[in-house]
């Protein structure tokens, strides 16, 4: 849930890093695991940091700090957003849930254009909004956060921007919705009914290269992308990588 978009006038023929992050794993119910941060997406020096997990039940109930931030539940505290520090800033904390029946909305996860919703007594926090960019061609939008899970009914929260996850469907044992794969949104807070669901994976990170058609990039093996010229500019997109030691280099 996290998003950074910088310009660079000039490269140097080096070889430069080059990570796809992958999205944060949602908690588990049973066997109970807890949920995982996202990985850290880059390219040369530009780091973005991965999202925060969202709180669980019966803990821990305090939202994961990241990029943007997870929410929590039960008042307790939402994570924190742009963690660690970094400038432009990356993202929003999360939403911090209600402790008040009957349905104990949890907080929203934070999103890169703002954060998380707090929980209600009747409806989880919807997610926090994403930003949009157009480098790719088209405007889209990215890292916007996952939606909040309600306990026994209410309302669920929604995802940010319609990349974040929604919460599972209120009034029973359902699932978070993942976050959209290769924007960086969050994953959806599950429900609860008379157990608890598990909580949506966060999705992957993406990094788009847009360089004039006259330079060449040349990526090792691991790397998966695509490229499109248009108007003396080559957009490449890198969907995955399968290592953290991948690079591109320009000629």
């Amino acid at each position: 849930m996290l998003f950074r978009s910088v310009s660079q006038s000039r490269y140097s023929p080096l070889a430069y890093p080059v990570i796809v992050g992958g999205g944060g794993a949602g908690g588990i119910a049973s066997p109970a695991a807890v949920a995982v941060q996202g990985s850290n997406s880059q390219f040369a020096s530009i780091i973005s940091s991965g999202g925060g997990r969202g709180a669980q039940n019966p803990a821990p109930q305090f939202g994961g700090s990241g990029g943007s931030g997870g929410g929590s539940n039960n008042t307790q505290p939402s994570g924190a957003g742009n963690t660690p520090f970094r400038s432009p800033s990356q993202g929003n904390a999360g939403g911090v849930g209600s402790g008040g029946a009957p349905n104990y909305g949890n907080g929203g996860g934070g999103g890169a254009g703002g954060a998380g919703n707090n929980g209600s007594t009747t409806a989880g926090g919807n997610g926090g909004a994403g930003v949009s960019n157009d480098i790719s061609g088209s405007s889209l939008f990215y890292a916007g956060g996952g939606g909040g899970g309600t306990y026994q009914g209410g309302t669920a929260g929604t995802g940010g921007s319609s990349v974040g996850g929604n919460a599972g469907a209120a009034g029973g044992n359902n699932p978070g919705n993942p976050g959209t794969v290769n924007r960086g949104g969050g994953g959806g807070g599950a429900a609860f009914q008379s157990a608890s669901g598990n909580g949506g994976n966060g999705g992957s990170g993406v990094v788009i290269i847009k360089i004039p058609n006259t330079v060449i990039a040349t990526f090792t093996g691991g790397v998966t992308q695509t490229s499109s010229t248009s108007g003396g500019y080559t957009v490449y997109t890198v969907t995955a990588t399968s290592t953290t030691s991948e690079t591109v280099t320009f000629t």
